[in-house]
């Protein structure tokens, strides 16, 4: 029977770690940027320790909250409404650079509805399945309706376009599927429904083919390094020259106008560039452990809900991880998706935090 004990301090304590290295890592890969542009060095990561701090809160708040609020049409049905509207008003909204990803409030505040998507699909998903893990067989009543959601936001999402995020939000809806219990023959269809639509935007769209093409061949010595390849010519170098200890904090040179959004996608090539092998590896440690101690909540979990919840949150956190690092290590074609905790974007970092503080709340029960 699951009894009431403290919240899982391994989680609790990794979280503020990253937190720290993160405005850390920002500071040293934006401060030369943020003079340039606004007279100040700490133009960036002063924004992002005003959401950090006020992530933390909604994660303290969230912690001591009873997460079966969330298992109810009362909280479902307002959260799925309030996200749809959200991803349609980008739209209205003039974009930045051909994309429509932010809702703009003045020169200083930008909300990104993307990044609520995740936690609201992941909340979704969790209470419409886990009334339903016996009729899981039954695709027209069950899981037709339960990818309803799921495709309407990563549909508003691709045609921001954000393939990136519509790649993680499609992933953590499949995992969940399977982890009720959808069987496999599903799932497959379900990617087989999906291909020529996935082939469709990497191969007809000019600029998502021609990173492939780079992917495939990433040789930053050819006249392309300058063009479709540069991103990730740049990000290798900072890689390769960082070394077993790295250069030291704040002597990294690729951020130095060279590398593109040092602070954002490519922070973890930073990373790499002033701490080196041995400190890219200890982020990659925070990040199993916290996968770890994630997924340890989940399978702990006698409520249902409380277990697709869990999952579910720790698979987006790890998923979006994995495709960051894989970016900068040349190990995927470039997508712009953002370290979790680390990247410089202060809606991700509050929604990541209030997602753990739903996590943590899970993990006050046990077995």
């Amino acid at each position: 029977m699951a009894k009431l004990v403290g919240v899982d301090k391994w989680m609790f304590f990794t979280t503020l770690l990253l937190i720290v290295v993160g405005l850390a890592m920002v500071f040293s890969a934006s401060a030369v940027v943020a003079q340039e542009r606004y007279h100040s060095p700490y133009a960036f990561v002063g924004r992002q320790a005003v959401w950090a701090l006020a992530g933390v809160l909604a994660l303290l708040v969230l912690m001591h909250v009873d997460f079966s609020v969330y298992n109810s049409p009362k909280f479902i049905y307002p959260a799925l409404c309030a996200t749809t509207l959200l991803l349609v008003l980008v739209f209205f909204i003039p974009g930045s650079h051909n994309t429509h990803r932010w809702i703009r409030f003045g020169g200083f505040f930008t909300f990104q509805p993307s990044e609520i998507a995740k936690p609201v699909l992941v909340l979704f998903l969790a209470w419409f399945l886990h009334t339903r893990l016996d009729d899981l067989r039954d695709w027209k009543r069950t899981l037709l309706r339960a990818a309803i959601m799921p495709l309407v936001f990563i549909l508003l999402i691709v045609c921001q376009p954000d393939l990136g995020t519509a790649l993680v939000l499609a992933g953590v809806t499949a995992m969940m599927l399977v982890l009720a219990g959808m069987e496999w023959k599903y799932l497959l269809v379900g990617a087989g429904l999906a291909l020529p639509g996935l082939a469709a935007l990497l191969f007809m769209v000019p600029w998502r083919f021609r990173r492939i093409l780079v992917f495939l061949n990433p040789n930053c010595d050819a006249k392309d390094a300058g063009g479709a390849g540069y991103h990730i010519c740049q990000s290798l170098i900072a890689v390769g020259t960082g070394g077993v200890t790295g250069r030291g904090y704040m002597e990294g040179m690729q951020k130095l106008f060279y590398l593109p959004e040092a602070s954002t996608d490519f922070i973890f090539a930073n990373i790499a560039e002033e701490l080196g092998f041995i400190g890219a590896i200890v982020i990659l440690l925070l990040f199993v452990v916290l996968g770890v101690r994630g997924f340890r909540a989940a399978f702990h979990s006698q409520d249902s809900f409380a277990r697709l919840a869990a999952f579910g949150i720790t698979t987006t956190i790890v998923l979006q991880a994995f495709f960051n690092i894989s970016v900068v290590l040349s190990l995927v074609p470039t997508k712009g998706i953002p370290l979790p905790l680390i990247s410089s974007g202060g809606t991700s970092l509050f929604f990541t935090l209030a997602s753990i503080g739903i996590l943590l709340n899970i993990t006050k029960k046990a077995d």
